[in-house]
């Protein structure tokens, strides 16, 4: 595909009670957009230790450029221990500080973003100054910046969070932090008139809202869109959000229709939670709803 990606912030490794599987939200969405046919570029950092080695040869297997993925030596590579007691809502305890935290601005990268179409950032990877200070400098740079939000307590603020979304043209947040954001922000109404507020107060193209097993969704200048999901039994819930956010993207960037691009990514967002991890191997054009529940006809549009 033509168009040029990057996915900034934490490379890292989820610790679960079966063993460490690859994480971080930018690596999880670089991945999945890999598979569906696109060539992003993942700008962070790791350790010069075992476990960084073993991540960018992970990544390498996947085929995802690790040119722009720095390695420290001060600093370990990041992992995060998960908790899945449940299954449909994992916590994480994320050790800090780490390599991440300390991604070093670079010229060369600075190029990177500024040639490329889509930048896509998140709120956790701006909880060390370092790293915060590097993602500033490179957004004003970037084209189209899309927020995957990621409220991680207590990695953030909210005045960090809402200078993020000053400079976002695309948004997608999870309902909690949705109901969270707008209560800083003293924004009341259900869950739609607070995507509309977002959208003017933040002159946003699009906000994007994931609701978990309730669908997900999207409201841009020709409408409010929502799919009420897929029923699936749940393996776990890790990098569902971000398969979710890489099919939407895949489809939004070709155009297609807006209901279309969100039946999408609920499905493939559905498929990952029936999944062990956050990446795993799969053709997206073979998931298909009878493939992964043949009653399931959930299809609904409120323009």
């Amino acid at each position: 595909m033509q168009h040029k990606i990057v996915c900034f912030g934490e490379t890292l490794w989820d610790i679960l009670p079966s063993g460490k599987l690859p994480g971080g939200a930018p690596m999880n969405v670089a991945i999945h957009l890999r598979r569906n046919g696109f060539d992003p570029a993942v700008v962070s950092r790791v350790g010069n230790d075992d476990l960084g080695k073993e991540l960018v040869s992970f990544l390498k297997e996947q085929e995802v450029n690790t040119d722009w993925i720095q390695t420290g030596q001060t600093h370990l590579t990041g992992v995060v221990k998960a908790n899945i007691s449940d299954r449909n809502e994992v916590t994480y305890k994320i050790v800090e500080p780490v390599a991440w935290d300390y991604i070093q601005f670079e010229e060369r990268t600075a190029e990177l973003i500024s040639q490329s179409d889509v930048f896509i950032y998140g709120s956790l990877v701006a909880r060390n100054t370092t790293s915060q200070e590097t993602l500033f400098q490179y957004l004003p740079l970037a084209n189209l910046k899309i927020f995957d939000v990621n409220l991680r307590p207590p990695h953030y603020t909210p005045e960090r969070v809402l200078t993020l979304l000053e400079f976002a043209d695309i948004v997608k947040m999870n309902h909690q932090e949705l109901a969270e954001i707008c209560e800083w922000l003293g924004a009341e109404g259900d869950p739609k008139q607070q995507m509309h507020f977002l959208k003017d107060r933040f002159n946003l193209e699009l906000v994007i809202v994931t609701r978990g097993d309730k669908g997900a969704a999207a409201l841009n200048e020709t409408g409010y869109f929502e799919h009420e999901g897929f029923q699936v039994e749940v393996e776990d819930t890790i990098g569902s959000g971000d398969a979710f956010l890489a099919t939407f993207l895949t489809n939004y960037l070709q155009k297609k229709p807006l209901e279309h691009t969100l039946e999408r990514a609920c499905l493939i967002g559905a498929f990952l939670a029936t999944q062990r991890g956050a990446t795993p191997a799969y053709v997206p054009k073979e998931i298909t709803p009878a493939s992964l529940n043949p009653s399931n006809k959930n299809s609904i549009l409120h323009p």
